[in-house]
């Protein structure tokens, strides 16, 4: 069993920037690949951004690469998702996910636990 706490969302200007923290339970943290989802008001949860357990891989979905940096700390047991360059729509929930499957874009059904979510609000 793994349990996700994430914290680090707010509100903030666009252009502004903000560090994204996931805080995991468990000693089986550094098993499994971390990513993030976001889902906004009335779309779809999408993914965001993975990494991979020893954090040697990582990969972005194409509207925040060059913007987002995933990585993780396994000895703290955390993932990170900085955001720079924040967009309005970068406005969403942001979820943090583990998962036992790498894959360079990672789908729901690959997510083993799930956190509660933190909001990220970019105003124009």
């Amino acid at each position: 069993q793994v349990q996700l706490v994430e914290s680090g969302g707010g509100l903030v200007q666009a252009g502004g920037s903000l560090r994204l923290s996931c805080a995991a339970s468990g000693r089986t943290f550094g098993t499994y690949a971390m990513s993030w989802f976001r889902q906004a008001p009335g779309k779809e949860r999408e993914f965001v951004a993975v990494i991979s357990w020893s954090g040697g891989r990582t990969d972005y979905t194409n509207s925040v690469k060059g913007r987002f940096t995933i990585s993780r700390d396994n000895a703290k047991n955390t993932v990170y998702l900085q955001m720079n360059s924040l967009k309005p729509e970068d406005t969403a929930i942001y979820y943090c996910a583990a998962g036992r499957i790498y894959t360079n874009f990672v789908t729901r059904d690959k997510i083993d636990y799930w956190g509660q979510g933190t909001q990220v609000t970019v105003s124009s």
